[in-house]
């Protein structure tokens, strides 16, 4: 049996779900299907869950909502007309759209992950309804059916491991296809609670390691897990074949085609996930896979860069002899909900990087006040300009001299390096340069390592 999960883009027309639909029926080992929010038509178009939180919005400030609500309705319909469905299959979805500003909910963050988890919740009722008029059995599944229990932040949510239990009690008759909403699950006191934006990624994770699924398919609209970004590399080379772990690290550095959070269950449960175009599925597309046994076929898989980072730089004379710098650095970051990235270190000094999307600037200047009051460092000083590069790749390791073979070529172009390091598992080098730089790093490594 195989987890087959859809994106936005692959179901905002009803030319869209059809192309999927096709997918579905190609394959009967694809039983189980989980499903976004219909995305963007085109260019200047509005995902459905964009227009949901719109809706919640207006719906608090006024009773006039229903021009919103009808908007966000419309792109149901049409879908439903696509396939020509009776109105009368369209009545329950128009229903529980109409109710959702009259129900009740423990507080605003609450009711906004309500809104917005309905884009998926009613795309996954309405593409079973499709495929049960098409005479395709179909069973309609959501969090509350199957027990996935989330905890957490009711926008920002986790699943709990309660939900592995409950989804091996989950029976799936062989001639029938599960449509599941991705994005939300249940709270322990049955409210809804959303991931992070992209979250059906997670969802299909989940079900597949739940269900022991021989494969997880997640299709989008790109033929690829490419080796570099297409917008700073023409035709960049497509990744046939990765592990979990070189994913993890390009994930985090910029790869935005795949959830980062979205592999864990999958690793979890050593489930291959297979990156696929829904436009072109007879193409091959990037498979994930776990670390033992895999056999790289280049010294480096990919690359990947994020400028959207910042770092603290601390100077203290003889802190390696210093005891409890670092605790109370750490206790200034938790007392303010402050996660880090990494913190490599000298004899006398540390650097800490920030995901700077995390940070306001107000909050900066309370921790670099606390900072300079609790451990007085002799230089402290805030880099805003900052990017990180990601070179990964399991045929990095036992490489003695890669290091310097990176560096060489960017000293030629006059490329300033602002810190350099090599993860303990050897399959990653993380290179920190000023914003501006950081198109040539990756053009300049690629052209050197994988063209």
């Amino acid at each position: 049996m195989k987890v087959v999960k859809f994106g936005g883009s692959s179901l905002a027309t009803g030319n869209n779900v059809n192309q999927a639909l096709d997918i579905i029926k190609n394959d009967p080992k694809r039983q189980v299907i989980v499903v976004s929010a219909p995305g963007k038509r085109s260019e200047d178009d509005i995902k459905v869950t964009d227009l949901l939180i719109t809706y919640a919005y207006t719906s608090l400030r006024s009773n006039n909502y229903e021009d919103i609500a009808n908007e966000v309705f419309k792109r149901y319909e049409l879908i439903a007309q696509y396939f020509d469905l009776n109105e009368s299959d369209l009545t329950e979805i128009k229903r529980i759209l109409l109710t959702l500003p009259k129900l009740s909910y423990p507080n605003a963050d609450y009711r906004m992950a309500a809104f917005k988890a309905h884009g998926e919740r009613l795309n996954a009722l309405l593409i079973s309804k499709i495929l049960n008029h098409q005479g395709i059995k179909t069973r309609f599944l959501e969090p509350k059916d199957v027990g996935l229990i989330v905890t957490g932040m009711p926008n920002n949510a986790e699943v709990n491991p309660e939900t592995y239990v409950n989804l091996k009690r989950v029976k799936i008759n062989k001639d029938e296809r599960i449509i599941f909403p991705g994005f939300y699950g249940i709270t322990p006191s049955g409210h809804i609670a959303t991931f992070s934006r992209g979250g059906s990624d997670i969802t299909g994770a989940i079900l597949a390691r739940g269900l022991n699924a021989e494969l997880y398919e997640n299709f989008t609209d790109v033929d690829a897990i490419f080796s570099a970004n297409p917008n700073i590399i023409e035709n960049p080379k497509p990744i046939k074949k990765m592990t979990y772990q070189e994913m993890r690290e390009l994930s985090y550095a910029g790869f935005s085609v795949f959830h980062d959070e979205a592999l864990i269950p999958a690793i979890e449960g050593e489930i291959p996930v297979n990156v696929k175009n829904t436009n072109h599925p007879e193409k091959p597309g990037t498979l994930i896979v776990p670390e033992e046994g895999f056999v790289p076929k280049r010294t480096i898989t990919g690359i990947a860069g994020g400028k959207n980072f910042a770092a603290l730089y601390l100077r203290k004379y003889m802190l390696n002899k210093g005891a409890g710098f670092t605790l109370k650095l750490m206790e200034i970051f938790n007392r303010h909900h402050v996660s880090y990235e990494h913190m490599p270190s000298g004899i006398d000094d540390l650097t800490i990087i920030f995901k700077k999307d995390a940070l306001s600037d107000q909050l900066i200047d309370v921790i670099c006040n606390e900072i300079q009051t609790s451990l007085n460092p002799d230089q402290m000083q805030w880099i805003d300009d900052y990017a990180i590069t990601m070179v990964v790749g399991e045929g990095m390791k036992d490489k003695l001299t890669l290091c310097a073979s990176i560096l060489y070529p960017l000293g030629k172009k006059d490329i300033s390096i602002q810190m350099i390091n090599q993860g303990a598992s050897q399959i990653s080098i993380m290179i920190g340069t000023k914003r501006k730089d950081e198109e040539a790093v990756i053009k300049t490594i690629y052209d050197n390592f994988i063209a």
